[in-house]
């Protein structure tokens, strides 16, 4: 061979050598550009959030038909897509998909909560993202410094006395002549410290002048109020006559009646002064103040589907009933004896309700902290976010 061919040879292999080295480095420079943009896309601030970044959240609930609302969204699931926003079922009755049409805002795992105490207890743990309790709780929740604050109402009203069947009480004042003539303390049950019926029977209470206590051993109190830690322990300890009678919400007194175990002695709405406690608050959507500003479209879209199932459940008070007995395992008729209002609306009423609630905490000396002494105008900021139900109610 010549020379000259050799040459060529030479030149053509170290060409291809080149080029392959062009070719690779080429080929590295790509999937490193590629990598970069897609990172870069991933964090830019405002992108739209993809069903593997959903945050998963912990919604706490109580087994009482004044959540419906949420008992109705997790059931009626992709039936009320047409509403926009709506749960998709990923474990029934316990993980759902918060969805905005074909969007997935956020994955929600419901946590069932036996009372308001619980339920804050679990958020100052952080073991609670969002979670429905009465107004009540989350105030003393707030109190002891716990950031949490109420979104907006779900319902007012909705509690009441319960006495055994037989007996003769069956007003306020045919109660107040009972207390004043016992003799001894006359024993009424709660299910929790801070739950709405509580406050709202102690502070009528109060106000007739009746003594209360909590210690069993004091003989000198007119009423001596029992905390039965838990909404399932309030028949059983009305029938073992642990208790003379008890508060609290619907549908356990409807339950109490069904049953045969008890009466409806009177509505705490109907409590002294007269119109006093109608239209009271009672339970409301509460959130960590951390989890609310990390999602704040997570926590509208929440709002708005509380309020859109509100609508429909007062639309539809027997289907509602017949959804939360077959959740709960309550007696239907129980559960569409109901006379709950729903609502996300902060109402003057409303707000009027809250007012008193601080002030019958208060004068009961209830709060030790935060609250303790203050009225609702100085702890607005403290206790409330209603920025989410005033565009969901628009």
């Amino acid at each position: 061979m010549s020379e000259k061919i050799k040459e060529n040879f030479s030149l053509l292999r170290e060409g291809i050598h080149k080029m392959k080295k062009r070719t690779v480095m080429m080929a590295l420079f790509s999937l490193l550009l590629v990598t970069l943009l897609a990172a870069g896309c991933g964090n830019k601030a405002g992108a739209p959030t993809t069903a593997q970044e959903a945050p998963e959240l912990s919604v706490g609930y109580i087994f009482t038909n004044h959540h419906t609302p949420l008992v109705v969204a997790a059931t009626k699931g992709e039936e009320f897509k047409d509403q926009g926003v709506y749960l998709k079922p990923v474990i029934q009755k316990e993980k759902y998909d918060l969805m905005d049409g074909d969007n997935k805002l956020a994955t929600l795992s419901l946590v069932v909560n036996k009372s308001g105490s619980e339920t804050t207890t679990l958020f100052a743990q952080n073991n609670l993202d969002v979670a429905l309790a009465s107004v009540t709780a989350i105030m003393s929740g707030a109190d002891k410094g716990t950031p949490i604050k109420t979104l907006c109402p779900v319902q007012t009203e909705g509690m009441a006395l319960v006495v055994p069947k037989d007996s003769r009480i069956d007003n306020w004042e045919s109660f107040l002549a009972h207390v004043k003539a016992a003799g001894q303390p006359v024993k009424i049950g709660y299910h929790s410290p801070t739950s709405a019926p509580r406050i709202v029977f102690e502070g009528a209470l109060h106000e007739a002048g009746i003594t209360i206590t909590q210690d069993a051993n004091d003989a000198t109190a007119q009423v001596l109020m029992v905390d039965l830690k838990d909404t399932s322990n309030l028949n059983s300890a009305l029938t073992s006559k642990q208790v003379d009678g008890w508060v609290g919400p619907s549908p356990h007194p409807e339950v109490s009646v069904v049953q045969g175990i008890g009466k409806i002695a009177l509505n705490l709405r109907d409590l002294p002064p007269q119109g006093h406690w109608h239209d009271f608050p009672c339970c409301v959507v509460a959130a960590r103040d951390e989890v609310t500003a990390a999602n704040p479209e997570v926590m509208q879209k929440f709002v708005d589907l509380m309020t859109k199932c509100s609508e429909w459940c007062n639309n539809n008070k027997e289907e509602a009933g017949t959804i939360t007995a077959n959740w709960m395992g309550l007696p239907p008729e129980a559960a569409k004896a109901s006379s709950l209002v729903y609502s996300t609306e902060v109402t003057e009423n409303w707000m009027r309700g809250t007012g008193i609630y601080m002030d019958v905490l208060n004068n009961m000396d209830k709060f030790s902290d935060q609250l303790k002494g203050k009225n609702l105008d100085e702890v607005e900021p403290l206790l409330f976010n209603f920025s989410f139900t005033e565009k969901s109610n628009i």
